[in-house]
């Protein structure tokens, strides 16, 4: 169940077009971990999954799902036919609802993608947190409390920002997985995240895997810019 230490693109793209000519620029090298987000699966389906899985590309399908239990554990059992890596939902949706969800998954073999909760979006500031989701806790404990709920429900790690991602190793111990998205290199623009580093930064503190979007997509060189990342994260 366990992977290595890896960059995951996150493919958001609007169509199939555009994410094969993304691809096709790694043709002979590495082939690189990817994010199919909800842009681009809404638009074409389950179909995308297979086509990017039969191209020999590890696959994070990210829907975040969060709903009542019996709605995910079922939706979680037709994910679990498309052969991903790796799937993620909401850690908001509370612990029955992950449990439901990794009951879901798992295939009548047992087997099973890595099942990850999002606890707090890298667009959240502290200011958010605290006036619009009136949640009093800090970041760093409500993030902690929301993995520690994950790890309790049998999930193998959380999404959470590279800042976060000490704090949910020393809550739930070396081997939970840290995917974290937030990723830019040294003085590029934010956009919308807030909480952000670099990728030698998060390497410093415990991502296991780093999410890595328009700083490789809208790159004048994406291969060079997605090696980038690589040389400074692993």
């Amino acid at each position: 169940m366990r992977m290595k230490r890896d960059v995951i693109i996150a493919c958001d793209f609007s169509g199939a077009g555009e994410v094969y000519d993304f691809l096709d620029l790694f043709k002979g090298g590495r082939k690189p971990f990817v994010k199919i987000g909800m842009e681009l699966f809404y638009a074409e389906g389950p179909s995308i999954v297979r086509s990017i899985k039969e191209r020999g590309h590890n696959v994070f399908l990210d829907l975040k799902l969060h709903d009542i239990p019996n709605t995910v554990k079922k939706s979680m059992r037709v994910l679990s036919g498309l052969d991903v890596d790796m799937v993620n939902l909401h850690a908001a949706g509370g612990s029955a609802m992950m449990r439901a969800a990794l009951d879901g998954l798992t295939r009548p073999d047992g087997s099973r993608p890595l099942l990850i909760a999002v606890t707090q979006l890298t667009s959240t500031s502290a200011e958010m947190l605290r006036d619009e989701l009136l949640i009093g806790s800090s970041m760093e404990e409500t993030i902690s409390s929301y993995a520690v709920n994950a790890r309790n429900a049998g999930l193998d790690g959380v999404v959470c920002s590279p800042r976060e991602a000490a704090a949910v190793k020393a809550a739930c111990g070396p081997g939970f997985v840290t995917v974290t998205p937030g990723i830019r290199f040294e003085g590029a623009s934010t956009d919308d995240q807030v909480r952000i580093t670099t990728p030698a930064g998060a390497r410093e503190l415990g991502s296991d895997f780093i999410v890595v979007g328009r700083p490789v997509t809208a790159a004048p060189d994406p291969v060079a810019a997605y090696n980038r990342c690589l040389n400074d994260f692993i």
